[in-house]
């Protein structure tokens, strides 16, 4: 009888938590602001490559990712620009996705430059740019600002530190980092894509591929980078490696290779259409 009596109460406290836990999450309940608007169009090219209706759908994740994790300078200052970068980050992986949400992660911590494993940014071996934590860092993530913004301002490399990191979250999601996103990863496309990462880590050992070389470090690690890679340059990707391409488009079940992710100059007057497509000048409407 206290057996049943124990899991009676172990069910009500789980239920207690996931009640809890749900009623917590916000949502957004007021207009996307369009001083963000603008900011996300002037520095997420991903977001330019978008019709109005999953601009739309865009802004709402970025929103909710900002009312439901917290995101907080050490030893630098951030700005909005900062926070909707990182929520950018976040919700490109998964913007096919619209339920989805970062379940294990609750805040984001941007340090003013390298660190190492100890957290520290002066002193030696600092070549770490981000890291998902785990113990008692769980639930968090740190991430290098300088890394963060190079991620959307240099368009010609396959980088994107903060993309890199939140990919790993979500091979997280499913209890292991493994390279094996399970949440996102249909079952007939498990076998396929292990003996395509096998093939492609063999490739990157051996010297003969473009892809960075940290992606041989284990398979966790291959699944971040060429979805680095993926999200920053899929034409190429698509090029040269279509098979890989291919099944990284139905991972993350996005095709990405018709798009143009240039980043152009931007030189906007104040009678200028506004960059948020809303018709309007841009006096009248982000400024």
């Amino acid at each position: 009888m206290v057996g049943y009596i124990s899991i009676a109460i172990l069910l009500s406290a789980f239920y207690f938590i996931y009640k809890t836990t749900w009623r917590s999450w916000q949502k957004p309940e007021v207009k996307f602001p369009n001083k963000w608007r603008k900011i996300l169009a002037k520095e997420v090219g991903y977001y330019k490559t978008l019709d109005n209706e999953q601009k739309s759908l865009f802004e709402f994740k970025v929103h909710e990712f900002l009312l439901n994790h917290k995101i907080n300078g050490i030893g630098t200052q951030i700005d909005i620009t900062d926070k909707l970068l990182v929520a950018s980050s976040g919700v490109i992986p998964i913007f096919a996705f619209p339920e989805w949400r970062y379940k294990n992660l609750s805040e984001v911590l941007l340090y003013p430059n390298r660190f190492n494993t100890e957290f520290q940014t002066k002193g030696e071996n600092r070549n770490i740019l981000g890291m998902v934590g785990n113990g008692y860092m769980e639930g968090k993530m740190i991430l290098s600002k300088p890394a963060l913004h190079h991620g959307f301002k240099n368009v010609s490399d396959k980088r994107n530190t903060a993309i890199h990191e939140f990919v790993h979250l979500i091979d997280k999601s499913d209890g292991n980092i493994d390279g094996l996103p399970a949440l996102l990863l249909e079952r007939p496309y498990a076998i396929p894509w292990i003996d395509l990462m096998n093939q492609k880590i063999d490739d990157i050992y051996e010297s003969r591929s473009d892809i960075n070389p940290y992606g041989g470090t284990n398979k966790a690690e291959f699944f971040a980078v060429v979805s680095e890679y993926f999200f920053k340059r899929p034409k190429l990707l698509a090029q040269k490696h279509p098979k890989l391409y291919h099944l990284l488009e139905d991972i993350f079940d996005q095709d990405l290779d018709k798009r143009s992710f240039e980043k152009k100059r931007l030189d906007i007057g104040r009678n200028n259409p506004c960059l948020c497509n809303s018709g309007k000048k841009f006096k009248h409407c982000c400024e």
